[in-house]
């Protein structure tokens, strides 16, 4: 690895360990095995440099729970979305410090024309992403489930013990696919 892979390794470490708002470049530093003036000088800004981090390790946790889904016909429609609703639970859990990192950059971004623009785009491609690996290419499945992502993660951060399960959730989307049923009572 070079010195820009060392950072950004060390960056996600970092972030892991101490989230967004407490790594320090110090933190980084000790941890990449590199030095302050090579932050500057591949990323400019320690906050660039956790914004990419931060950025990678999302797309990278999302990128393992879609790719472990089962392939082609393994599952019907409903039972790819109870796995992938699982998964992701279970890496809110697992990978705690990285989807609060997540929480705070979106954050950050208010104040970020530059990583809004980033997790925009981001969020673009997981929409993309996230209706085909769920076996549909309507974007608009890819835009509620994205949608329910961010609901949930909070609620997992906030209280785990309350957190819905992926029954809970398929049931309330068959719950909610009623109620927008113009044929309804």
């Amino acid at each position: 690895m070079g010195t820009r892979e060392d950072l950004l390794a060390g960056a996600k470490q970092c972030l892991a360990e101490r989230g967004l708002a407490r790594t320090t470049v110090r933190d980084i530093v000790a941890a990449s095995g590199t030095n302050l003036a090579a932050i500057n000088y591949h990323f400019g800004t320690r906050d660039q440099l956790l914004n990419q981090a931060m950025l990678e390790s999302t797309a990278e946790s999302v990128s393992r729970i879609l790719t472990s889904l089962p392939e082609g016909d393994d599952l019907d429609s409903p039972q790819r979305l109870k796995s992938f609703w699982d998964r992701l639970i279970e890496s809110f859990g697992r990978d705690q410090a990285l989807w609060s990192a997540n929480v705070e950059a979106m954050a950050q971004a208010l104040h970020s024309p530059e990583l809004r623009t980033e997790i925009g785009a981001a969020q673009v491609r997981a929409r993309e992403g996230l209706s085909q690996a769920l076996g549909d290419n309507d974007p608009r499945i890819g835009a509620v489930v994205q949608t329910l992502i961010g609901g949930l993660l909070v609620q997992a951060l906030i209280d785990p013990a309350n957190t819905p399960t992926a029954d809970d959730l398929a049931a309330g989307v068959r719950a909610l696919a009623a109620l927008s049923d113009p044929h309804h009572d």
